[in-house]
């Protein structure tokens, strides 16, 4: 889900546009050769709220994921294919992915100048499988059976069954390594961490400052001297600010304030490609969606190519009916493209035997781009005889009352560190974020074998199978995905993508300068 961006154009746009056929140009990110320290920016994502968190484990939305990037560290870190790069931990290693050994980085302290020790990797890693704790990650925790101390500088971690990505998943904000033995860490900890910033302000939904770690492990980071943070619900407000001058970096930039802000000499875009969708749920458990002519007539319906030039201007890139996005290192090439076909969506409908009853199509601004994608589907179904009543939601609520609650609707899927934990989450037939009620005895098997096989060619041979059974069988539809779009200043330097989402993956803290 992701409540928090609103990047919905308006109807006179998008109809406007699918006639036009415009597309958009694609920005490049300019380097500068040498880092330079010093400096303080403002930068300002698209939500804050009284329940932000310093608690790594409770992290909810990319307010969160920010603030942790800054205070805290992971035993692994992302880079930009997602691959698990040694953080904390100076290298891992396994031999029947079960059972991991990681040996951590000597000499890194906290910030109040206490050392970094596998105690704390015990208690930090431990504390997702507490349910008092309230982790966010608690099903990806529950994998893991124990975690102690195999040396003064070393960690073995055992899991239940074997799993090959446990590097990538500890590479997620959640398990940001936190101090051994805090018992509530908004209270008590004040954002201790090991990361390359310090906390010097938080007040939860209003802002967050925080200042250069100058005993930081990592050499030479961070550059700037203090940064400070805010949240600014409305997008042209975020725009409106970059532009003024009053902030320097933002996210969550709607493809029609691209224009505007390259217009400026002064500012610039900068566009992640990555694998955040707008999906069409139809429930394979009731209604409409149990009848898989039906889906398949749906799926037949979206104009893609057209979507992506109207919608989207450009920022995205056409998706095949399955989650995995091109970036990903298990995204299967050979699956042919599903193609626009009314006449064989109407084919479809007629062997599904629907009547000329409407169908009710749920939409909000909360599901970025659904009331586009189902007005544009709504014109096309016209053609060949199938009515689809569009019913537009309030997005405050949405995600409570509505996702997942009716035969067809809209979801919205950030990116996942892992083709494991997107499948898991939203495709495993027990998954409680099983979105279309999909049930396949068979996907389930092959997924758990995936996730026990070291051997990449064959874990990439099983993921290949998983995308074609979801691409044919499943209850959801996936035109496109969605790029990120942030805008800063000029001067700001030193960004690359990171495909978790925007401001490199939300960890853009330690790797930025400006220039003099």
């Amino acid at each position: 889900m992701n409540p928090y961006l609103d990047l919905n154009p308006s109807r006179r746009d998008v109809l406007a546009l699918l006639m036009a056929g415009g597309a958009a140009s694609l920005a490049v990110p300019s380097f500068a050769a040498t880092p330079r320290r010093g400096g303080r920016i403002k930068v300002a994502g698209a939500t804050s709220a009284l329940s932000d968190t310093l608690d790594p484990a409770k992290c909810s939305n990319h307010t969160d994921y920010i603030r942790s990037c800054m205070l805290y560290n992971g035993l692994t870190s992302l880079d930009g294919s997602l691959t698990p790069q040694p953080a904390l931990a100076e290298e891992f290693s396994t031999k029947d992915a079960k059972t991991w050994v990681f040996k951590l980085r000597q000499g890194v302290t906290f910030h109040d100048g206490k050392p970094f020790t596998p105690a704390d990797v015990v208690f930090s890693l431990m504390r997702h499988k507490d349910p008092s704790t309230g982790s966010k990650a608690k099903v990806l925790a529950e994998q893991i059976e124990e975690v102690k101390a195999t040396g003064p500088h070393e960690v073995t971690i055992r899991l239940a069954a074997p799993n090959a990505d446990l590097p990538a998943i500890l590479g997620t904000w959640h398990f940001h390594i936190v101090r051994d033995g805090i018992t509530d860490v908004n209270a008590h900890m004040a954002g201790i961490g090991t990361g390359p910033y310090k906390l010097k302000e938080f007040k939860p939904g209003v802002r967050s400052i925080a200042v250069r770690n100058e005993n930081y492990w990592k050499p030479n980071r961070p550059y700037l001297d203090e940064i400070e943070y805010v949240g600014i619900g409305d997008e042209a407000a975020r725009v409106n600010a970059l532009l003024t001058g009053e902030i320097d970096l933002t996210m969550a930039i709607n493809p029609r304030s691209v224009d505007r802000i390259k217009a400026s000499v002064k500012h610039a875009i900068f566009e992640t490609r990555a694998g955040l969708y707008t999906d069409l749920i139809m429930r394979r458990d009731n209604g409409p969606g149990s009848n898989p002519d039906f889906v398949l007539a749906m799926k037949h319906l979206f104009n893609r190519e057209q979507m992506v030039k109207s919608i989207l201007l450009g920022y995205g890139e056409v998706a095949n009916d399955h989650p995995i996005h091109s970036s990903n290192r298990f995204f299967f090439k050979g699956l042919k493209q599903r193609p626009y076909d009314p006449e064989k969506a109407k084919w479809h409908v007629q062997k599904s035997n629907l009547g000329s009853a409407a169908i009710p199509v749920v939409v909000s601004p909360a599901a970025t781009n659904s009331i586009e994608m189902a007005l544009v589907m709504q014109h096309a179904a016209r053609q060949i005889g199938l009515n689809l009543d569009v019913r537009r939601m309030p997005a405050d609520g949405y995600w409570s009352q509505h996702w997942m609650k009716h035969p067809v609707g809209f979801g919205n899927i950030n990116p996942r560190p892992s083709a494991d934990v997107l499948l898991t989450q939203f495709f495993k037939s027990d998954a409680p974020w099983n979105e279309a009620g999909w049930k396949n005895p068979k996907f389930d098997q092959l997924l758990v074998a995936a996730r026990a096989q070291p051997d990449t060619a064959k874990r990439a041979k099983m993921y290949a199978d998983m995308q074609v059974m979801i691409h044919e069988e499943g209850g959801i539809g996936i035109p496109f995905f969605m790029s990120s779009i942030d805008g800063h200043t000029r001067k700001l330097k030193g960004l690359s993508p990171i495909p978790l989402g925007g401001l490199m993956g939300y960890n853009f803290a330690e790797n930025v300068w400006l220039e003099a």
